[in-house]
């Protein structure tokens, strides 16, 4: 029956859902995705509670233990009571409760989490910058080719470069938003969303059909 049980309701969710997608909402099945949909959430609430509590299991065990970097972890456990807590108390109790300007909340927000936030994708544009490095040099033609393009598209994205693009004869920006950024720019964001939309039906397919069962913490 444990295994049985969810199997059988994931089978049924999903085929009404796919099910759904060719009947008009007034009728019984498309009624029953409007039922489904706002579950979705639900489900999807629950998710976020059970990735919290693993977050806080993990760590306290990792402190518990003494294990390598515990004292992070101290850290970690700190914030994530230090940003919940304040936030689900009733502002009535006092202002520096709930999520309102002045609170608790507010202020670890915008002077903690979000500079923290901030240094952490500036570290990445470095490691980006690196990245791009070793990826543009013009080794093989396909890598001349990408070297070519990045760096046409990178002094249109800029004001200096931009000023450079618009001495050149012609309007050389359109000719790079028609060609490149829509033409094959486009053509290759639709067929990695097309590969990634084949993914996504085939792995919800086989869970509905019971093939994949890792969401039940087996193979």
């Amino acid at each position: 029956m444990r295994k049985t049980l969810p199997v059988a309701v994931a089978f049924l969710a999903g085929f009404i859902l796919v099910l759904a997608f060719f009947f008009r909402g007034d009728t019984l099945v498309g009624g029953l995705r409007d039922e489904f949909i706002p579950w979705i959430t639900i489900v999807g609430g629950f998710t976020l509670l059970l990735g919290v509590a693993s977050i806080v299991r993990v760590n306290f065990i990792a402190v518990a233990r003494r294990k390598a970097g515990w004292p992070y972890k101290i850290l970690t456990l700190l914030g994530v009571f230090a940003m919940a807590i304040p936030s689900v108390l009733p502002a009535s109790w006092s202002p520096l409760f709930g999520r309102s300007e002045g609170s608790i909340y507010d202020w670890l927000f915008n002077y903690l989490q979000s500079p923290m936030m901030s240094t952490m994708f500036a570290t990445l544009a470095f490691y980006i910058a690196s990245a791009a490095y070793r990826a543009f040099r013009a080794r093989t033609p396909e890598a001349t080719l990408l070297l070519i393009t990045a760096t046409l598209i990178m002094l249109w994205r800029v004001p200096m470069g931009e000023a450079i693009l618009n001495v050149l004869p012609g309007d050389f920006s359109q000719v790079l938003n028609t060609y490149i950024m829509n033409g094959a720019n486009m053509a290759v964001q639709r067929g990695i969303i097309i590969g990634a939309a084949l993914g996504a039906a085939s792995m919800s397919l086989r869970i509905i059909l019971g093939i994949e069962r890792t969401y039940m913490g087996k193979g």
